[in-house]
């Protein structure tokens, strides 16, 4: 942990231009982005007096070992600049809104060329328009109810297929939920418009499409097409039904985006009612924790940056107004942010009393709860996790507390497409995102000893070319252009340096576990010493008795059967496992349907794919003769007869070797 008084820049060095600054820990990541209108006094204020600082602050300053700043023109680009560096950098002491996905939306593929209604959930697509979120049992309801006006096909790509082949539609195209494009029925423009009717629907036209019903309703009962109107009358009780579904809660011309936040010492709950034409149409929530110390302001302003900015769903729908519980910070800048993206004018106000006022109070208790359920879920779980790394550090004795912990575990069978995986914990908590998959060939792949020393030194080389590549040379205080201080002309250091490459890794863990013993192990810790790599610690766990392994140890470490520890491991290592045995999968089932035509001479990868998709099998191709291979697209006689020598060929040996379980590895008996 660096003093801060051991990389404070000079005063001198600093401009007292507008900019943004980074401050970066030993080994280069960017741990906190800021702006300032004034660098020198703002960068200043964290070097003064650091034991006046409050704690995050405090910890933020100590964990850093050397700052960076950018000088800018205005304030809206520092506003700008500082949002694209946390959207990149992902700083841990900056302020990040994690989306609740706990309620399901109703999206439209409108991207497609096909269209089709669906339930999503998690992260949003492109081209994708999005509707909600809903209660579980109320988009279905809302769903089954509109494709009976809107039949837009609602079925996954593999029955959309399957109906197009076999010329028949599924269930929901014989009782007309669906317009059956699949078959002809309708052509794709036709349905097209189907679904931007149903898109306009719940967008907020329900009056318009009512009332053509009701229109055509009319037109039926005058020419006695009774049984038409029947059916008409119908559709218009199923859209009044989910249209009356939402009330009307502001005056019908409202068009608002209203956030209300709660939030205590350590993290803050926001929730957001999206109203269109005076009616609630959605709702959403985030929780934060407030790993800054941020004021309301400050968390009302990343708060808007971060909805808006990531979200171009969400900025195609931008309302003229946008209430909030109190006046951001930079309001002047987000104001003309907003009204940039929406191309109109943005009111960012605090509603002070009448409906508007009314509303943000039910937002507010929306968000006091929702902060309660997020804490009873995760209480239990927080207690567990810190148990489980403070039982596991002690039962090591490691000098060092377990925020990041790496696994690896190598997968083949026989010795055949050896591969291998890492995944990654961080706080008691799996981080997918840096996990990775390693295939190994050659000599590494020899036995679990050689393969696991080879994959633990790829992934600490890679660490050590990123160090060198990411990390400022020593001694000096990085500006924007890499001089030592920032150009105070007002142009970005951006435009005038090349930013590093983003690191192939993430930053080392505090513990290696491998899935193994003591061979394993020692591997691991001799691929790391022969890096120069000694504050990493390594462990193994053996399936059979569940020992951990130290390395040069002739004696495992024995976690009690009920240790949470122990738990935590076993844990880790079985979701290396899980992954290392997908990919291994993959990579033979791959290996095991191409292999059969590869090394045909002349029979390249275009024509190999031009030959299966004509078959469609290999079981085909291998029954096929020459004069019909010469029927796919770019096969000659010549080439025909290459392949069918090659199978043939490939078939007598496959009678002369024994037969093998592909799972257990075990030769089967004939």
């Amino acid at each position: 942990m660096a003093h801060p008084a051991s990389y404070r820049p000079k005063t001198g060095e600093i401009p007292t231009n507008p900019g943004v600054y980074r401050f970066r820990d030993p080994h280069g990541r960017v741990i906190y982005v800021g702006k300032a209108k004034n660098l020198r006094s703002r960068l200043n204020s964290y070097f003064a007096n650091p034991a006046g600082l409050l704690p995050k602050t405090h910890a933020m300053v100590h964990a850093a070992s050397s700052v960076e700043w950018t000088v800018v023109g205005s304030e809206l680009e520092s506003l700008q600049l500082e949002y694209t560096w946390i959207k990149e950098f992902k700083p841990r002491f900056n302020v990040m809104f994690r989306d609740d996905k706990s309620y399901p939306y109703l999206a439209v593929t409108m991207g497609e060329k096909i269209p089709r209604v669906q339930v999503m959930r998690g992260e949003r697509k492109k081209g994708t328009r999005y509707f909600g979120p809903y209660t579980a049992g109320a988009i279905r309801e809302t769903m089954d109810t509109l494709l009976r006006v809107f039949p837009v096909r609602s079925c996954s790509a593999g029955v959309f297929k399957r109906a197009q082949a076999s010329g028949r539609p599924c269930l929901l195209g014989y009782i007309d939920k669906c317009s059956a494009p699949c078959v002809g029925r309708v052509t794709p423009e036709e349905h097209r418009v189907l679904a931007e009717d149903f898109c306009a629907f719940m967008g907020g036209e329900a009056k318009r499409f009512i009332n053509r019903l009701e229109k055509d309703m009319a037109a039926a009962v005058a020419e006695l097409d009774y049984e038409r109107a029947a059916g008409l009358r119908d559709d218009i009780i199923a859209l009044r039904k989910v249209f009356e579904r939402n009330a009307v809660v502001l005056a019908e011309d409202t068009d608002a985006d209203i956030f209300a936040l709660h939030d205590d010492e350590l993290e803050a709950s926001v929730q957001v009612f999206h109203v269109r034409g005076g009616r609630v149409r959605g709702q959403r929530g985030w929780v934060v924790e407030k790993v800054e110390d941020a004021t309301t302001p400050e968390l009302i302003e990343h708060l808007l940056l971060q909805v808006y900015g990531e979200d171009s769903e969400v900025q195609g729908r931008l309302p003229r107004e946008v209430l909030v519980p109190e006046t951001p910070a930079n309001q002047a800048e987000l104001t003309e942010w907003l009204s940039g993206l929406r191309g109109a004018k943005v009111d960012i106000r605090v509603p002070q009393r009448g409906d508007k006022a009314a509303l943000m109070s039910t937002v507010r208790e929306n968000a006091e709860q929702a902060l309660k359920l997020h804490k009873t879920r995760r209480a239990g779980d927080i207690t567990v996790r810190s148990l489980a790394l403070q039982e596991l550090q002690e039962a090591l004795e490691l000098p060092v507390p377990l925020l990041r912990i790496e696994c690896f575990d190598i997968s083949h069978v026989q010795g055949t497409n050896v591969v291998a995986s890492m995944v990654v914990v961080e706080d008691g908590l799996p981080k997918k995102s840096d996990y990775r998959k390693f295939s190994i060939t050659g000599p590494a792949a020899a036995d679990d000893t050689a393969a696991m020393h080879d994959v633990l030194t790829r992934r600490f080389r890679h660490y050590l070319n990123d160090k060198v590549a990411q990390v400022p040379v020593s001694g000096e205080i990085a500006g924007p252009a890499g001089t030592g201080a920032g150009d105070a002309s007002g142009v970005p250091a951006s435009d005038t340096t090349t930013p590093a490459p983003k690191a192939k890794f993430a930053y080392p863990p505090n513990l290696v576990v491998v899935d193994g013993g003591q061979p394993q192990v020692n591997a691991a810790a001799r691929a790391l010493a022969d890096l120069g790599i000694d504050d990493v610690y390594v462990v193994g766990l053996a399936k059979r008795l569940e020992e951990v392994w130290l390395p040069d140890s002739d004696f495992p470490v024995i976690l009690p059967r009920t240790s949470q520890g122990l738990y935590l491991l076993q844990r880790i290592r079985d979701e290396a496992h899980r992954f290392a045995i997908t990919f291994h999968r993959q990579k033979r089932g791959k290996a095991m349907t191409v292999s059969a035509l590869d090394g045909v001479p002349g029979l390249g990868e275009a024509k190999r794919k031009a030959l299966v998709s004509h078959f469609g099998s290999l079981k085909k191709i291998k029954a096929a003769s020459v004069e019909e291979l010469t029927s796919a697209k770019g096969i000659g006689p010549a080439l025909a007869a290459a392949v069918v020598q090659h199978l043939g060929s490939q078939a007598g040996e496959a009678e002369a070797a024994p037969a093998v379980n592909m799972t257990t590895g075990e030769i089967i008996e004939s």
